[in-house]
């Protein structure tokens, strides 16, 4: 059964604003895992519903590490969101993914340790399945509104998380590259765990910084990052437009909709009811 779009949009460093947004306001939201990254900027788009949340916040004054990813996720979803395309500054690990190019993720390498990355703990254990980790019907789309944008574009890439702060070790970068890696970065995990468990449709497009530093002589620079962060959110914001107005008119279902259908495990009587009222946003569908 087709219903109507509301597209959440994660913006990442370099995407702090969202361009031809009507009727737009600063809504906030609480969660019961605590405060988001900002406020959720609300609008719409060519008449697209869209709920733009600044991932480290208006300012940036959010670390990586210490992102609450848990609470941008509810709050997403409590604001209505059906999907979400998220957009993140990344390294490149790769010589062809030059610095400027844009590159939509297909698989990650999950190498975070000191975030909570699950909404399900004792009490309503759920296991879903990341074999596939993003929709591929958004990471198509997103990858034609770059191509619209005039915006260089890769696809099927495998984004590393890493922990941060922190950049990695040359050592590290390198490894990386031999796991199969193509461009790294500090926040699409836990990310887009939770946008599974939230059964939410969830595409990653990485708007590469720099080279990391894999290449001989060369480090990363933030002052280089953030120039180049800039020159990539004009295209950015031109890729988002572009995505909001070549969606369909309705809104088809995606297997990823109830991806919850088979992944609880406790049994009925052993649900925890404190977690259940947690989950009321994330996963209320189940219960009715």
């Amino acid at each position: 059964m087709a219903s109507e779009w509301c597209i959440g949009i994660i913006g990442g460093s370099g995407l702090y604003a969202i361009d031809g947004l009507e009727d737009a306001q600063w809504i906030a939201v609480e969660t019961p895992w605590g405060d988001p990254s900002d406020e959720i900027l609300c609008g719409t788009i060519a008449g697209v519903k869209v709920r733009f949340l600044p991932r480290h916040g208006r300012g940036h004054p959010v670390s990586p590490t210490e992102l609450n990813s848990r609470a941008n996720i509810d709050a997403l979803k409590r604001a209505g969101c059906t999907d979400i395309l998220a957009i993140s500054a990344v390294g490149s690990l790769r010589e062809e993914l030059e610095p400027g190019r844009f590159a939509v993720v297909e698989q990650f390498i999950d190498r975070t340790f000191a975030r909570p990355s699950t909404f399900y703990t004792s009490g309503f254990v759920t296991h879903v399945s990341m074999a596939d980790p993003v929709c591929p019907r958004l990471s198509d789309m997103a990858a034609r509104a770059v191509a619209a944008a005039r915006g260089k574009v890769a696809v099927g890439a495998t984004y590393l998380a890493m922990e941060g702060p922190q950049f990695s070790t040359r050592a590290e970068s390198r490894m990386y590259r031999q796991w199969g890696a193509d461009v790294i970065g500090m926040t699409a995990m836990p990310e887009a765990k939770l946008a599974r468990e939230a059964e939410l449709p969830y595409a990653l497009v990485g708007m590469v910084t720099d080279y990391d530093c894999w290449r001989e002589g060369e480090a990363v620079d933030v002052a280089e990052v953030v120039g180049q962060m800039q020159a990539n959110g004009a295209l950015a914001r031109a890729m988002v437009k572009n995505f909001i107005a070549a969606l369909p008119e309705s809104r088809e279902p995606s297997p990823i909709d109830t991806a919850l259908d088979d992944a609880v495990i406790t049994a009925p009587d052993e649900h925890d009811p404190a977690l259940m009222a947690q989950l009321d946003a994330v996963a209320g569908r189940l219960f009715g």
